[in-house]
């Protein structure tokens, strides 16, 4: 099962890291998942051993993104990231940003999408701290979430 607790999981990195595995972690919302995203997660898998997914819980994409989101519910988005081969492991969580579980997994790369750039990237300074690489992987943003749903909308009128 690759869906785990945030303890389970800090032990279970613990170990990778201590066999000599190059650990990834990669966060996001993966909302309606599309080519950007699977060009994410395959690009960031690339990096090392183990690729760790940490997705937003329905409560924080609502912060995030407003009422109307997330379309999916959180265990139909695991059920669908967890058929992606390229992710080892999955962990939900609940902050508006990664900085804690940057602190508690200690990944040797912290990976984020095209949207942003190293600079931009919320957790930055917890990586530089740490030591944590960031990189920013997949395709360039052609497409979003709120993209696809408003392109569904003016067709489905």
């Amino acid at each position: 099962m690759k869906i785990k607790q945030r303890k389970e999981l800090v032990e279970l990195i613990r170990q990778h890291k201590k066999a000599g595995q190059r650990v990834i972690m990669a966060n996001g919302c993966f909302d309606l998942v599309h080519g950007g995203h699977v060009s994410y997660l395959q690009d960031s898998k690339k990096l090392g051993d183990i690729l760790v997914v940490a997705v937003n819980s329905d409560s924080s994409i609502k912060k995030l993104k407003g009422d109307k989101r997330p379309i999916y519910l959180e265990n139909e988005r695991l059920e669908i990231l967890a058929a992606f081969e390229c992710i080892d492991y999955i962990m939900v969580f609940d902050e508006p940003t990664v900085d804690g579980i940057l602190r508690e997994l200690h990944p040797d790369v912290h990976s984020k999408g095209t949207d942003y750039t190293k600079e931009t990237v919320p957790e930055r300074q917890t990586a530089i701290e740490m030591g944590i690489e960031t990189y920013i992987a997949g395709a360039p943003k052609e497409n979003a979430t709120k993209d696809i749903i408003q392109l569904i909308l003016e067709r489905w009128k």
